[in-house]
């Protein structure tokens, strides 16, 4: 039989990488997250369960009380993109059930890295290179943060300003140099005298 006839089942759905390509955690550890990723996607997981979902399921009703729905676009794009915003939401819901909030704030000042540092090391051509270390669900390279699990950020953990630490690459190993760490302040509310 051909797939395009078999039905979806739960345990189909579960296999589906829900994260849309963010890799799976490694298996007994914790889910690290800054507060700010945190709060990002218990927003996402809100405004799909209290926004899009309903809208969706509005004009799913809409367009099934229309009659014939093996030819309604309407219905046939709103199912699928119920089913979406099902797996999103309960990827978030896992996510955030198992995330382990870490506030790098509280490192403020010192000069070993941990979770949440801005770490600038030089490579060994001399290139220097800036990565804020963050949790998987909330890293975007392109804003030049690193997921903890990355090579580089493993390598550079627990490291101090001046170490020179091995980072094992596909292309080979290279040694890395620590030239700063940072951390975001400390925002400490204070009462007015």
């Amino acid at each position: 039989m051909s797939k395009a006839f078999t039905r979806e089942t739960d345990s189909d759905i579960d296999d589906d990488e829900d994260g849309g390509g963010l890799p799976p955690l490694p298996a007994g550890s914790k889910n690290y997250i800054t507060p700010q990723g945190y709060a990002r996607l218990r927003a996402e997981l809100l405004q799909l369960i209290d926004d899009e979902r309903p809208k969706v399921v509005e004009i799913v009703h809409w367009a099934a009380s229309n009659g014939d729905r093996s030819e309604n676009g309407d219905y046939i794009y709103g199912k699928k993109r119920l089913r979406e915003i099902d797996r999103r939401i309960r990827f978030l819901t896992k996510r955030l059930e198992i995330a382990e909030v870490t506030d790098p704030t509280v490192h403020a000042g010192r000069d070993q890295v941990f979770f949440g540092a801005t770490v600038t090391y030089a490579e060994e051509s001399g290139t220097e290179r800036t990565v804020t270390i963050l949790g998987i669900d909330e890293a975007d390279s392109a804003q030049g943060q690193v997921s903890w699990i990355s090579p580089i950020a493993r390598a550079l953990l627990k490291a101090r300003e001046g170490d020179v630490v091995k980072l094992v690459t596909p292309a080979g190993a290279q040694e890395v140099e620590v030239l700063r760490v940072e951390y975001p302040p400390a925002t400490g509310v204070s009462s007015p005298a």
